[in-house]
């Protein structure tokens, strides 16, 4: 499946991307650019990842992951929601689980 990332931004300070297809390498870069978006947003301090879609991500996503954590700030939340079982053991395995809030629904606090 073809990867796609779709930025939404809302105006209470939350940008949403929807990821869909293979993070990988050579679509590492898609992902990386609607970060940089939705970091540019003035007022955004809230990253949420619909990753339902999401069926594979390599090294090259977990870096982008890493990128928007780095790029949205300290004090911004990012909030993974969704995922197959073998994207989220991904995340677990990596210590990424720790950095994030994952969610299986998306609930705004």
């Amino acid at each position: 499946m073809a990867f796609s990332a779709t930025l939404d931004t809302t105006e209470s300070g939350t940008a949403k991307i929807t990821l869909t297809g293979e993070l990988d390498a050579s679509s590492a870069g898609i992902f990386k650019a609607e970060v940089e978006n939705a970091a540019g947003t003035p007022g955004v301090k809230r990253l949420v990842l619909f990753i339902q879609e999401l069926e594979y991500i390599a090294s090259a996503g977990l870096r982008v992951l890493i990128f928007a954590k780095q790029k949205m700030g300290a004090d911004a939340d990012i909030h993974i929601v969704g995922g197959q079982e073998q994207v989220l053991e991904t995340l677990v395995k990596t210590g990424f689980n720790k950095s994030v809030i994952i969610q299986k629904t998306y609930e705004v606090a």
